[in-house]
Order: structure tokens, then sequence, then C-alpha cells
């Protein structure tokens, strides 16, 4: 009878791949940093990032390394897929030396073009080796010995030709070559050196690194959106205004100008501009209660104390140091969402944003209105007239910004749109901008009459008279709307009195609010001429002196 042979056993583990296998079987399994920024939304002074990470089925933990030092940890908000559970996350903030996968992008080209300089220059020192040989056989007479040649006979004069040659030759082909390294190692350097300022830069932003840490649970691969607060960058608005004088339009171009220096690029990303400002205070300040009591009698004044070196506070070191950050960031206006409290202008193309400072500018758009043309002059200040147009403020929220001037194409100049800001003579809820001067309009001073005498039963006062009078041309073919202002004499002090005489009457002796500031404004026939003039009686006591402001 045959016996069957029992089975046999597994073969034993072997003791450190048992130890590995329990070790992966207990570790949690930590996803891979696969982020990417998907999306910005700019403020003035700030910007909120979006970052979104694939997770892969069984992930325990994500981190997310070398984000900015700016980064707001309480501005931390991360949501995920229902398929991720999302707990509890830390937050690192580290120096960016130590974290070898923080190192600059730059490093790699700039250790490359490195070696290429390094190359050029070994290439130029064997040069040099051979054009030191080549001198020393030219320079060796027939027959003759030197360092490098050991003694010889006489050559014939066909080996002195044919040596001549391969030495005129090989010295052409070295100096040539030695001048195409130069140039090459100065076209290197060349690259080389803003790629070096660049990174010098950056790492001065970057000194410190933050590193974000999730503990998670994914039942299978999902997405994860990570969003954070970035002090630094900014946008403002910037504008191109064209105004088409014939048909009394104005063209406003909208732009806006992004810049950022975070430490990280935004490379292809859905950009949001935000005329919000999260970094504003959220509460107003509230009145302090008024009290009123009883001085208490003075104290007499004791001897000062010796003075003694103290520290500088450290509040006011904070306050310089905060001053200094802010001024090195950049400071630093398509679809238009009005949300209420802020509007947001999303670009429907991806766009990149280098975090060196560089401003890239965007067009939000342009925004055509009817525009109210004046000519306006100050005579008694320059006898120049202007040409400014007034528009409504159009729907929406536009922020005050810089505006390039262009008349019938033209450019005249540089102004600034700021629909916040009543302007100069401008209705409420329109502002005003000077497209530069009329020169078909010619404005003319006559001389100033002052006269002084006194005045009173007794003479005990002092009584003067002055006299403007202005006049203005219209050299256009077609009649403008003028407005001519005026500066007269306000008294601040009940002795002093004032008694002002115009013809023809002014239409407003408080022209933007400002009284004294007198305004005629009328339509002007062209080829006409029009004459304005302004007589000022001033009467004080002749005990006083006349304080006068003009």
């Amino acid at each position: 009878m045959t016996a069957t042979p029992a089975p046999s056993a597994a073969p034993p583990c072997p003791a450190l791949a048992c130890l590995a296998l329990l070790l992966l079987a207990a570790w949690p399994a930590h996803a891979q940093d696969t982020s990417r920024i998907a999306r910005v939304t700019v403020y003035p002074g700030s910007a909120t990032v979006e970052r979104v990470a694939r997770v892969p089925a069984g992930a325990r933990s994500l981190t997310l390394a070398c984000l900015p030092a700016s980064l707001d940890a309480q501005s931390l908000q991360i949501n995920a897929d229902p398929a991720v559970r999302v707990g509890e996350f830390n937050v690192l903030t580290e120096d960016r030396d130590v974290v070898s996968a923080c190192a600059s992008p730059l490093d790699g080209r700039i250790r490359e073009l490195e070696d290429q300089i390094a190359g050029v220059k070994a290439e130029a020192s064997a040069l040099q080796l051979v054009q030191g040989y080549l001198r020393s056989v030219a320079q060796a007479g027939p027959g003759e010995e030197t360092a490098t040649t050991p003694r010889t006979a006489s050559p014939a004069p066909a080996q002195i030709t044919a040596t001549a040659d391969v030495l005129r030759k090989s010295g052409h082909e070295s100096f040539a070559r030695a001048h195409q390294l130069a140039r090459k190692q100065e076209a290197l350097e060349l690259a080389l050196k803003p790629l070096v300022a660049e990174r010098d830069r950056v790492a001065s932003q970057r000194a410190r690194v933050v590193s974000v840490t999730i503990n998670l649970a994914a039942e299978r691969e999902a997405e994860l959106r990570v969003s954070y607060q970035v002090r630094g960058p900014g946008w403002q608005p910037s504008y191109r205004a064209t105004l088409d004088a014939e048909k009394s339009t104005l063209l406003i171009e909208r732009q806006a100008l992004v810049a950022q220096n975070s430490g990280e690029d935004w490379s292809s990303v859905q950009l949001t501009l935000s005329t919000g400002q999260p970094g504003r205070t959220t509460a107003g300040r509230l009145p302090r209660a008024w009290t009123l009591d009883v001085a208490p009698p003075p104290q007499p004044v004791a001897a000062p104390a010796p003075a003694m070196a103290m520290a500088p506070a450290p509040s006011t070191l904070a306050r310089t140091r905060g001053a200094a950050e802010q001024e090195s960031m950049p400071t630093f206006d398509v679809g238009t969402l009005d949300k209420g409290f802020a509007t947001e202008f999303s670009v429907p193309q991806r766009i990149t944003v280098p975090s060196s400072g560089q401003r890239v500018t965007l067009a939000l758009g342009n925004h055509t209105a009817p525009a109210t043309l004046i000519t306006r002059t100050a005579p008694a200040v320059e006898e120049a007239a202007y040409l400014v147009a007034q528009i409504a403020q159009p729907p929406g929220v536009w922020p005050a910004g810089p505006a390039g001037l262009y008349r019938d194409g033209a450019f005249v100049g540089n102004g600034r749109i700021d629909f916040g800001t009543p302007s100069a003579g401008a209705p409420a809820g329109s502002s005003s901008l000077s497209f530069g001067r009329d020169e078909l309009v010619t404005v003319r001073t006559e001389p100033v009459q002052d006269l002084t005498g006194s005045a009173g039963f007794t003479g005990a006062r002092t009584e003067r008279t002055t006299r403007r009078a202005y006049s203005v041309d219209n050299r256009h073919k077609t009649g403008i709307t003028l407005q001519v202002l005026h500066a007269a004499p306000v008294s601040r002090n009940e002795k002093i009195e004032v008694e002002s005489r115009y013809q023809p009457q002014p239409t407003d002796t408080a022209w933007n609010r400002s009284p004294g500031t007198v305004a005629w404004q009328q339509s002007l026939a062209a080829g006409a001429t029009a004459r304005f003039s302004a007589e000022h009686t001033i009467r004080y006591p002749k005990d006083i002196e006349l304080l006068e402001r003009q």
C-alpha cells in the first residue's frame, strides 16, 4: 500500500519581507501632490487661489507643498467630492532652503547655462594653448631650437611655403574660433544674468514656504479642492477714452492691470477680478463718549529723571516693517456679475500671470455714451480754452483709474476716470474729462483796473474797487457751449464788506460747490465774440490789516 504524501507547508516568510508587508498594510496611503491652480479671484491687494488635486482610491492623506508664505491659514477651505471624507489638516511653515522639492524652477536652466559657459571657457583655454604653440613655431627661425621644437636642418623653400600655409590656415581657424567662443560666452552670460536676478528675487520673497497636510479617506478616485487667501497680488483698472467731437460721443474701453509676486506662478488659470476688498475692516468705528468734567488743579512739575537708553518700541518696528512690506508689494481694475456689494469680471480665456511682478493687461469690454461738450476757460489764470466732455455714469461698478485720452483719433494726454468722486462742475451722477486745448477759441484778458480810496463820514474805512474784463472769440465753423470761470472775493470777517457786479449776470456764483467761484455758461455761435466783466468793491476799517489770499 502506497502512502499518499502529506501536503507540503508554505515556505516560511523571510523576516524583513514580512515586516515590510505589515508596515505597508498598517501605514496609511499618502497621495502624491499633483495639484494645480485652477481658479484665482483677484482683489485689490489680495487674491483667493483655488487648487484642484486628484485623490486616488484608498488615499488617507494629501500634502500640498511649496505654497507661498503669504498664505492666510485662517482662510483655508477644503471641499471634496462625496467619495472623500475630509478630516483634520495641519499647516507647516519652514525655510525654503531645507525643502528640496521647493527649489526654484530656474535652477535647472541656470545650471545648464553655467555648464555651457564652463565648456566655452575650457575650449577657449585649449585654443590659447594652440595659439601659443603656433606663435612659437612661427617665431622659430630655420634650423633653430625652441622649447617645443628640436633643432632641425634648414628646410627647403617648398617646405617653408607649405609650413607657412599650414600656420596661416591654423592660425586663422584658431583666432576665428576664439572670436566665436567669445561671442557665445557673451550671449550665454547675457541670458544667465536675468535668470539669476529673478531667482534671487523670488528666493528672497520665498525665504519660507508653507505645506498643508490633509487627513482624508477616499473610497474611490475623486477630486479635492483647496482655496486660500494670499496677500500681495492685486489689480487696478485702466481706461482708454476716445472722444468723437463731431458726434459728441465718448467710447470708454475698460482694461485691468494684474500683477502678483506671491511666489507661485498662475499658469493657464480661470481669472476673476473683483472690486471687493476682503482685507478691509468688517465693522465701522463707533462714536466715543463725550464727557465733561472740571479740570484738576495743575500739579508741580518734578525734576526730570536721567535719560535712559531704551529699545525701540516693538509696535513702531512692526508698523515700519509692515509699511515696507506693503510698499514692496505690487500695487497697486468678459463677463460682469453684480453681486450687490461688489462687481466681478470673469475673463473667458485662461490667463497666465507670472510671479515676477510683471503687469498683465486684460481687456474688460467697452462702453459708448453720449457726451456733453463744454469749452471751459479761466481767463484770469490762463488765456486758453479747453475742451471738456461730461458723461453720465455707466451702469455697474467702475473703479477709479487712469485713462488715456484720445480726441478724434489723436492722443492728447492722460486723465483719470473716477465716478465715485464728483468731477469739477459735473452734474451729480456724472463725470468729466478734459481733452486738451481748443485752439480755435481765442481768449483775451483786459488789463486789471484797481482803485483804492477812503469811505465813510470820517474817512475811517478803506474802499478798493477791482474790475476785470474778458473776451472770447469762437473761430469754429459751428457753435460751442462756452463756460467762463472767475474768482470773486469772499469775506471771512464781518468787518470786511464785499459788493460784486457782473455783466452779464453769471449762471452760478458758487460753481462746483465753491463759494466765490463764478461761472458764466452760454452758447456762442460760430464766429461770434462774447464779453464778460466783474467789478468787486471791498470795504474795511483802516485800522486793520487786510489778509488776502488769491
